[in-house]
């Protein structure tokens, strides 16, 4: 279905009772529950295979079930809480890489220049095979020192943005409960 420039996706889910949903053994108050976990694999792996730009909507029939529009108030505002606060935690392990990528630059490229230094030195030291052994053991060494910040910029940065995109379009999914 297309509505709008973004098109919308819907995932039916049955379930013989609201409880069934949430994790039962998290203690927190209802609007604050934890997912059951095979609820929660199952809603994202759908999610994630979607594009980013996905509107999403979650149909969910419950069997026994007293009133659909006070359940359906309960469980949208529950799953809105539930992948708002999943968004934070990828934000905050999003910045908490990043920091690393940066400290790991810093110390990576003071490395590398004091390798690239001390083989200038070696060459200027030794002559022969000795000075090409040592000269580019150094410069590798300082090359290798830069492998994890440009991983962490290059390549592990992106998916944790897109798990933050599509966590935000569960939170902002909309939620239909409807007796089964």
């Amino acid at each position: 279905m297309l509505i709008g420039p973004h098109p919308v996706h819907t995932l039916e889910l049955r379930v013989r009772e609201v409880e069934q949903l949430f994790n039962s053994l998290d203690p927190s108050p209802f609007l604050n529950k934890d997912l059951d976990r095979s609820c929660e694999a199952f809603i994202e792996s759908w999610a994630l295979a979607l594009p980013h730009e996905s509107r999403l909507h979650l149909t969910i029939f419950i069997e026994k079930i007293e009133s659909t529009t006070k359940a359906g108030e309960l469980v949208t505002e529950a799953i809105h809480n539930y992948y708002g606060y999943k968004a934070e935690m990828v934000r905050y392990d999003l910045r908490q890489l990043l920091k690393q990528g940066r400290t790991s630059l810093s110390i990576g490229l003071v490395f590398v220049c004091i390798c690239l230094l001390l083989a200038e030195v070696a060459g200027a030291l030794f002559t022969g095979p000795t000075q090409s052994i040592i000269r580019e053991s150094l410069t590798i060494i300082g090359w290798v020192a830069m492998w994890r910040p440009v991983q962490i910029f290059l390549y592990d940065w992106w998916p944790l943005k897109g798990r933050i995109k599509v966590f935000d379009n569960l939170r902002f999914a909309r939620v239909s409960v409807i007796q089964a």
